[in-house]
């Protein structure tokens, strides 16, 4: 029986809305093109429609479906459809897809329509013997012509972990650990997981440093990593091994978690200081202030956890908390004690 999968799809869900920079690469890979990382792209609506399906019993079921993620760059519009594993019906849906898409750009006068079609990609998690290399679209129309509409479809199984670091497609990272789910769940030797999860984290690590991804961004696909691997792991002998290596679990994405906690403790505070100064004004000034400071700890909270992760001296991290979120040397004392793992 296949595991349901919903927590692929939430990871995919959550990456195309909060990090759709890091896609750019992955259009620029499978497309061929050459966008720089600070093109603009704009998110396009994911249109549903309505589809028909037969029950086990026999009934007819309506669902409503819509299509993974839909952007435009540069005047061009890409779909692009992330699977779990093959299904039957995914050369359908897109086509079904396709339409729904071009409708949405098509241009007409008297007598004469033009559809001009998005491109696409299947980029699928998993392999199994029934995975396509493409997916093709074949038109048939009345006069005889025939017209064949085909892409080539992502299959992550076959890509290195190298490859994938090279051409940087972070996005699909978090889903690199689905090759070696059959030896998760049965508790069977891991330890190439180990070593291709440490390499993801040192290389993201590396390229956090180079700034060719933000704190933000490598730390939401640490926890990315980590939500398929207690997806797969399910709660057995092999989950604590492999979560920690990225540093926790996430229900939430890490960096709104410490900067929920952050806001969360400052409001607390600033309320209290604020009842001490006078009830009208001080809860006021101190949500306020509160809400400031909040963000300031929750920023120095990830500073510091990350660079002793990096193994900076304790020096060096007070300097990044001086320049980066412009605290005192006193404050930024004060974080390092509150926030920092203390040499055994």
């Amino acid at each position: 029986m296949q595991k349901k999968t919903h927590d692929y799809d939430n990871v995919f869900k959550t990456m195309k809305s909060k990090h759709k920079r890091l896609f750019i690469s992955v259009i620029n890979d499978i497309f061929g093109k050459k966008y720089p990382m600070d093109v603009k792209v704009e998110m396009l609506p994911s249109e549903g429609y309505l589809t028909e399906s037969e029950t086990a019993d026999g009934s007819k079921n309506i669902e409503e479906q819509i299509s993974d993620f839909l952007i435009r760059i540069e005047g061009e519009v890409y779909l692009l459809e992330c699977q779990s594993y093959d299904d039957g019906s995914m050369a359908i849906r897109i086509a079904e897809y396709a339409f729904i898409v071009a409708r949405q750009f098509a241009t007409w006068d008297i007598g004469h329509a033009t559809i001009q079609m998005p491109r696409f990609s299947v980029i699928y998690v998993k392999r199994t013997d029934q995975t396509p290399e493409t997916t093709k679209i074949t038109f048939v129309f009345p006069d005889g012509q025939v017209v064949n509409y085909e892409s080539e479809n992502v299959i992550l199984e076959q890509l290195t972990k190298e490859y994938i670091i090279e051409k940087r497609l972070f996005p699909y990272i978090p889903f690199y650990i689905a090759r070696y789910e059959k030896a998760i769940v049965s508790e069977k030797a891991i330890d190439n997981a180990v070593k291709d999860l440490t390499y993801f984290r040192d290389e993201m690590l590396r390229l956090r440093r180079q700034n060719e991804i933000s704190d933000v961004e490598m730390i939401d696909l640490m926890g990315f990593v980590n939500t398929i691997i207690t997806h797969i792991a399910n709660g057995n002998k092999s989950e604590e091994r492999l979560v920690d290596i990225m540093g926790g679990t996430i229900i939430e994405t890490e960096s709104e978690r410490l900067i929920r906690q952050g806001i969360s403790q400052g409001i607390s505070q600033g309320i209290s200081q604020g009842i001490s100064q006078g009830i009208s004004q001080g809860i006021s000034q101190g949500i306020s202030q509160g809400m400031r400071q909040g963000m300031r700890q929750g920023q120095a909270k990830m500073i510091i956890e990350i660079g002793q992760e990096d193994g900076l001296d304790e020096v060096t991290i007070l300097r990044r908390l001086q320049d980066k979120i412009g605290m005192s040397m006193e404050e930024a004392d004060d974080c390092m004690k509150k926030y920092g793992k203390q040499p055994v």
